[in-house]
């Protein structure tokens, strides 16, 4: 077995995060958590309280508090994109959110006397915008939009530790676990609505939330530095996705959802993350040498809903 490493976690206790603490610690790992409210914390995995752009985060303290190193720092702070509608005041929570932890850590790393190893620091593929058919690998340009523009200045905010440690920058797209972005897709199939959205042609780059902690534990222990796209080897469309849902919960695919109306119900939000077209491929998890777990969306479906 690879030696046991010390593993910060920032954002520890949500989908992602419990997943990630799950698999490192059946790999050995020691694994903490950062949070704003350590005494709140219904998880097993210890807790130290932060305040990301309010506080500075004394790296060597907590090492002295744990009693060893650490060795290894995941970033996965950030509100929730999923509230709406996108009002200004919430677009500065999501922006200031991510920018305030990143920095928090970034700051950390460079006052610290002993340098954890890696940083994964997390990503989106809203990276990229709406591209429609276009493919699209971590080499592609930045596209335009609100979630385009906050990647980008949340990425911007990481590269400052590049200087003293290796850093990934983790673009996920949509996890399909038993909450975050699959849950309402799941409660509109449940209840017999589920159909093609504005057509159903839109690539959505999806991955299963194993692979997704799998892919994270994956980046921590290869020599892999920069973007790299956390999305499942098998691309799909979003008809493809709802009708594959729907079968697996033997309900009808009928309901066709038009764009007009996602976007006057939903707005910029509804635009983004529901009729934007990104045909992404995990370029850089593949030529590393990551094997997936769940091939097809199929597969994707069945684990998150097993």
């Amino acid at each position: 077995m690879a030696r046991s490493l010390t593993v910060l976690i920032a954002g520890g206790s949500g989908m992602i995060g419990s997943a990630l603490t799950e698999l490192l610690q059946q790999k050995g790992h020691d694994v903490r958590h950062l949070s704003r409210n350590p005494s709140s914390s219904t998880s097993h995995v210890q807790s130290y309280a932060w305040a990301p752009g309010a506080e500075p985060l004394d790296l060597d303290q907590l090492s002295q508090d744990i009693g060893k190193p650490i060795d290894v720092i995941v970033n996965l702070a950030g509100s929730t994109i999923s509230k709406m509608p996108w009002t200004a005041k919430r677009k500065k929570v999501i922006l200031d959110s991510r920018i305030d932890a990143t920095s928090t850590i970034v700051d950390a790393i460079a006052r610290a006397q002993h340098k954890p190893e890696v940083l994964i620091n997390g990503s989106a593929v809203g990276f990229y915008g709406d591209r429609d058919n276009e493919i699209l690998t971590e080499s592609s340009s930045q596209g335009v939009g609100f979630l385009a523009e906050v990647v980008a200045q949340w990425e911007e905010a990481a590269m400052p530790a590049t200087q003293h440690t290796r850093v990934v920058l983790a673009r996920t797209g949509l996890v399909l676990g038993d909450h975050g972005a699959l849950s309402p897709l799941k409660l509109i199939t449940k209840f017999f609505a589920s159909g093609p959205l504005a057509g159903g042609k839109d690539w959505w780059p999806w991955i299963s939330l194993e692979d997704e902690a799998r892919a994270l534990a994956f980046l921590i222990d290869h020599d892999v530095t920069g973007a790299v796209n956390l999305v499942g080897p098998e691309s799909a469309t979003s008809a493809t996705v709802m009708k594959e849902l729907a079968r697996q919960l033997k309900r009808p695919f009928w309901l066709p959802a038009p764009g007009f109306a996602i976007s006057l119900v939903l707005g910029q939000a509804g635009r983004e993350l529901l009729l934007s077209s990104q045909h992404i491929v995990p370029e850089v998890l593949l030529t590393s040498g990551f094997s997936f777990s769940d091939q097809t969306i199929s597969e994707g479906v069945r684990s998150a809903l097993r």
